[in-house]
């Protein structure tokens, strides 16, 4: 056998493993988006056409939890990007402990969702936690309650994510910071340029493209944020919380099972991810040139 016919068979393998595990279920969930099928029933499903994706864009609560889910990744990922940057440009220049420095900083991108969920459910606790405390809030009976009043919810779980995931900004925004070459900056002084010009012509179109990827990154995760929600509040108080991955949980797991409905809310899900990914890769495109 030739060397190709050798690597073919080697291959072939992996890719039947791929197609079983990622392609099959990806056009199977697409055809039981078009049918009214339970998982727990043993009725075959029904083709029903365009009936779940009426449902869904017809009915005021999902469009609820597609503003909740608005909210809370464009306030999250602004504050990431704010805070990344801002970590990066103070830990660009070395200096005595800024590795350990910046270890540290990058602990809690580390850690399980779902066990920052679990501490920082601890520290928003209005009688035990450290956070009213921390806040000036030292009555427990007049003590903001973080994760069961409707109106803090929401941003309790944007404080805990901004927590989490600013240091990944921090460190894309530091790798191309890092990249920047020093003889832009020596002819920027040389002219006599301000530290403002310099970080207005210089620094931020160099990193911009990493800051956007960052950005990208992080605006993707945001729409399909779960287990730090759910170990939170679980989409409370109320529907505070239920951001569009929380309900597609509840839809398919919770209740009647929904699996036709559900599978329709992840294509829905899908098809906004693709379109704001596409807006930020024409901006990134735009950045690079």
């Amino acid at each position: 056998m030739s060397d190709t016919r050798i690597v073919q068979i080697f291959i072939l393998p992996t890719v039947i493993l791929l197609i079983c595990m990622n392609i099959f279920p990806l056009i199977y969930s697409l055809f039981l988006s078009f049918t009214r099928f339970s998982v727990i029933s043993d009725a075959p499903p029904e083709w029903v056409g365009l009936a779940n994706y009426q449902a869904i864009l017809t009915d005021p609560r999902f469009w609820n939890n597609f503003a909740i889910t608005g909210r809370y990744a464009l306030v999250s990922v602004a504050l990431q990007t704010i805070i990344g940057f801002g970590l990066a440009m103070l830990l660009r220049t070395k200096f005595k402990g800024s590795g350990i420095l910046t270890t540290l900083i990058l602990v809690p991108m580390m850690l399980s969702p779902i066990v920052v969920a679990v501490f920082w459910k601890l520290i928003f606790n209005p009688s035990a936690g450290i956070f009213n405390y921390l806040l000036g809030f030292t009555n427990i009976n007049t003590s903001p309650e973080w994760l069961g009043q409707t109106d803090l919810a929401l941003w309790a779980v944007v404080i805990v994510d901004v927590w989490m995931w600013s240091p990944f900004v921090m460190l894309l925004a530091l790798a191309g910071l890092s990249a920047i070459p020093d003889y832009l900056y020596e002819a920027a002084a040389i002219d006599r340029a301000s530290a403002w010009f310099q970080f207005r012509r210089i620094t931020l179109p160099q990193v911009m493209p990493l800051l956007l990827i960052a950005v990208l990154f992080r605006t993707i995760e945001a729409f399909k944020q779960f287990d730090l929600v759910m170990g939170l509040t679980g989409g409370g108080p109320g529907d505070a919380t239920e951001t569009v991955s929380i309900r597609l949980y509840k839809l398919a797991f919770q209740g009647q099972y929904d699996t036709g409905m559900s599978s329709a809310l992840a294509y829905v899900i899908l098809v906004i991810i693709i379109a704001v990914s596409n807006l930020y890769i024409r901006q990134l495109n735009k950045a690079r040139g």
